[in-house]
């Protein structure tokens, strides 16, 4: 085993994950998601209708409607239920080892376009927003995940743009209500141009005037309501967009497909991709050969991911990135060799003991990150003191409990990390006393923790 590429772009190896080409992990980015197909997950109208009968029996409970009480209780077990299963699919399909890369891409994008939860609503609908407005468009254009991204209720939702109404709107002179920027400067701060990109406050003024009535019907989902946009038109990075009385989708539209082919937008996607898959300080030619083909492809993703995944940078040992502790749980299950099928049948109890738990205790909740900007990338973050004594002991309990499946740690090592184990850690495994300390060991390596 000496190419990296399974565990640089996909969760590393096991009884089920054979060591891959990158052409390997390319090819089933052009095909049908088998995994999303086999492990579904709950959809956003299902948890936007659940949401309403809480809030629905929630008023009756407060109005004194005892009677009441059964139905907000099932409505928050049918909302738990449904964080669950979005949990279970997310590391189901990871688990299926259909397309390896597939997965990582999703979860770095959903990363990149970061809607947090904030409550049991949005907790269960979370993974409904990446496999809507996400997943199904990671191979495709750039411009085309940005507008699913920028229309789904949980987006909306997340940065309050679903309750900003333009100021001088039908709506607006109704109502009282204001104008809130939360979207349109993440919009250009992190989803496109980036930091340095070179807009004004004026431009972020004038992005949010322009994504009012952008909105959320509590059964529909995304709407468009133009009493609530602001009329006439707006002019964003020198680019003048609508006109007249009422604004229209169109014009968002073709604003976001104007960020999304500016070249600081390029620059800004090209250095994300190669800090979070490559190095937390990333060659400079692998940035700018990813911001070449960005720009030079429209934005094609599938494009950029060949060029990432093929560019000479990208092939070259050590692994220098730190997994974080979604990858590390993942890319641990998959050197057991735990199924989709396995995931999937596991109850509430053994789900948050195996996975929630953990990854809270690692410092990265499940899909909760603590702002728009989503995780860190720095491998600092991850590997602490704390951080790093919480996954020994991950570790150590989850090889006491899995070793059966297990027949040998050496092969373990072997089958996990081959030639990438260093003498060390193969010292250590050989002279382990028990099988679950010799599996332990390889699973709390430094080598292990690399991606």
């Amino acid at each position: 085993m000496t190419d990296l590429s399974g565990i640089r772009f996909g969760y590393g190896f096991g009884p089920r994950h054979a060591p891959v080409t990158r052409r390997d992990l390319l090819a089933p980015l052009a095909g049908t998601d088998r995994a999303a197909e086999s492990f579904p997950g709950p959809n956003s109208l299902q948890t936007l209708r659940l949401g309403k009968d809480l809030r629905a029996a929630n008023r009756k409970l407060r109005d004194g409607d005892t009677g009441a009480q059964e139905h907000y209780d099932a409505a928050r077990t049918a909302l738990r239920v449904a964080a669950a299963d979005g949990l279970r699919a997310a590391y189901a399909r990871i688990l299926e080892g259909q397309s390896p890369l597939r997965e990582r891409l999703t979860w770095f994008w959903a990363d990149h376009f970061t809607a947090a939860p904030t409550n049991l609503v949005t907790r269960a609908a979370a993974t409904a927003y990446v496999d809507e407005a996400i997943r199904p468009h990671v191979a495709g254009r750039f411009a085309d995940m940005l507008k699913a991204v920028t229309r789904h209720p949980m987006m909306l939702v997340y940065l309050d743009q679903a309750a900003s109404v333009g100021p001088d709107s039908r709506v607006a002179r109704r109502t009282g209500r204001g104008l809130n920027e939360n979207l349109a400067r993440e919009l250009l701060e992190l989803h496109t141009l980036g930091v340095e990109g070179g807009y004004s406050q004026a431009d972020v003024r004038q992005a949010a005037e322009l994504l009012t009535g952008l909105s959320v019907h509590p059964e529909r989902g995304f709407i468009f309501r133009p009493n609530a946009a602001q009329p006439g038109a707006e002019t964003v990075l020198g680019q003048s967009y609508g006109s007249g009385q009422r604004g229209r989708l169109e014009d968002i539209d073709r604003f976001l497909e104007d960020l999304a082919a500016k070249p600081q937008t390029a620059r800004h996607i090209a250095s994300k991709l190669a800090t979070h898959f490559v190095a937390d300080d990333p060659p400079a030619a692998l940035v700018s050969g990813l911001e070449a083909t960005f720009r030079d492809s429209d934005g094609d993703l599938a494009a950029v991911t060949e060029a990432l995944v093929t560019h000479p940078d990208s092939t070259k040992p050590p692994l220098r990135k730190v997994k974080t502790p979604m990858d590390y749980i993942a890319s641990t299950l998959v050197a057991f060799g735990i199924t989709g099928a396995e995931m999937r049948d596991l109850s509430a109890r053994q789900l948050r003991r195996l996975i929630v738990r953990p990854m809270t205790a690692m410092a990265q909740p499940f899909m909760r990150p603590p702002g728009p900007d989503g995780w860190p990338e720095a491998a600092a973050h991850w590997i602490t003191p704390q951080g790093l004594a919480t996954r020994i002991s991950w570790a150590t309990a989850v090889a006491a409990r899995l070793q059966d499946r297990v027949d040998d740690p050496r092969t373990f090592l072997d089958e996990t990390l081959g030639v990438h184990a260093g003498a060390d850690v193969r010292f250590a495994v050989s002279a382990a006393e028990t099988r679950a300390e010799g599996i332990a060991l390889v699973l709390a390596s430094a080598e292990f923790n690399r991606r």
